[in-house]
């Protein structure tokens, strides 16, 4: 039987489809940044996408099922084979499935000259493809620890669905059932995978570095609790989105959470952003989910919709910046480290999550803010594009994580 580095030097078509981040990381880190290029002027009325979904619809849209898609493909058509020693899905049956997500998102872009059904299903293609695809590899590769991993992609793929249905009713699903469903997926996803990498790749840095605290290894039972006491609050969240109940669970969630984060040593990583990166981004999950509580409880003082972002843009936006950068890295041959460009890319995300909340609190700077937002995110994304573009279209992949 061919080992993986057989099979990718088999390869012989274009190298961006030698292996399954290649695609994904490099589609996703181009969408974010030209998505927001696009969604700022359609925001103040200067462009008109024909899509049939309003402008903030089609942005959150993007973002969660467009983008966040695209990433989480990335990260588990390369994950998986190491997961359950089979071999990753390269060549032209990658290169058909990246297709079917980028036929996603020309159907909703162009979704006001189309049936809504249609570009539901068209829509819809890539994550019921997708998500079949990674359940056939954690099947035959008898990995039920990761069947989760599965579930979770299959509620993403419901949140799509969902969203799809409430747009098309001519609601305004950014602040619906769909997208609270989406965005709760990929905090669980967080919740669950994160908890595995930013223990086990801090700790990997760690022992190099000489005597110190290590991070306490995950699954322990203050992680079960944790992990399942948001799924408690995610549902909740779901279902009864205003209700004191639902505000009191994520302020317990959040502190839940921080005291996980603080199990991990994260302190000690300050000498390498990339290692740095995924405490930071990880702590976007219990802010979010006290600033959520927070504003449920106190809806007076800012808008739920706006510490969403806290969930939304920082701790799936930076969370995914970092694994996608640690995984280019890794896989392209180069040294795992996060230089001075890289470490902007990072720093350029957190502004835009900062500056997104800072116009829920003083809206008549939301103007300005916005804008800071936008060409920050666009910096973060643009710039991974720059740096990393060359490698995944042309570099070879490494023979090593």
């Amino acid at each position: 039987m061919a080992t993986t580095n057989e099979q990718m030097r088999a390869w012989t078509g274009p190298a961006i489809f030698g292996y399954g981040f290649r695609p994904f990381f490099f589609s996703a880190g181009l969408w974010a940044a030209l998505a927001m290029v696009l969604w700022i002027p359609m925001l103040s009325g200067h462009l008109l996408l024909p899509t049939a979904f309003d402008p903030v619809s089609w942005h959150a849209h993007e973002f969660l099922f467009g983008y966040i898609s695209a990433v989480i493909a990335g990260f588990l058509f390369t994950a998986v084979p190491n997961w359950t020693g089979r071999l990753p899905i390269v060549g032209w049956p990658l290169a058909t499935l990246w297709s079917v997500w980028l036929a996603g998102r020309i159907a909703v872009a162009f979704s006001a000259l189309l049936p809504p059904l249609l570009v539901a299903i068209v829509d819809l293609a890539f994550l019921v493809a997708f998500a079949m695809t990674i359940g056939r590899e954690i099947v035959r590769g008898r990995n039920w620890r990761n069947l989760v991993v599965l579930v979770m992609l299959s509620v993403l793929a419901i949140g799509n669905a969902v969203f799809h249905l409430e747009a098309a009713s001519g609601g305004f699903a950014a602040e619906g059932y769909g997208l609270r469903i989406g965005l709760g997926a990929g905090i669980l996803m967080i919740s669950v995978i994160g908890g595995r990498i930013v223990p086990s790749f801090t700790r990997n840095w760690l022992v190099r570095r000489g005597p110190g605290r290590l991070p306490v290894p995950p699954t322990q039972r203050l992680d079960q609790i944790a992990v399942g006491a948001m799924v408690l609050a995610v549902l909740l969240w779901v279902s009864l989105p205003g209700a004191a109940l639902t505000g009191g669970v994520l302020m317990l969630v959040g502190l839940l959470h921080l005291v996980r984060l603080a199990r991990w040593a994260g302190e000690r990583t300050a000498a390498e952003p990339l290692v740095l990166v995924l405490h930071v981004g990880y702590l976007f999950v219990p802010l979010g989910a006290l600033a959520l509580g927070l504003a449920i409880l106190m809806p007076e003082a800012i808008a739920p919709a706006a510490v969403q972002h806290l969930w939304m843009a920082g701790a799936l936006g930076l969370m995914t910046l970092a694994v996608m950068t640690r995984a280019t890295l890794g896989h392209t041959g180069q040294p795992l480290t996060a230089g001075l460009a890289i470490s902007s890319v990072y720093v350029a995300v957190v502004v835009a999550v900062l500056a997104r909340l800072a116009a829920g609190v003083w809206p008549g700077q939301s103007t300005l803010l916005y804008m800071i937002a936008g060409t920050a995110w666009i910096g973060a994304f643009g710039g991974y594009v720059l740096i990393f573009g060359p490698r995944l279209l042309t570099v070879p992949a490494a023979r090593r994580l």
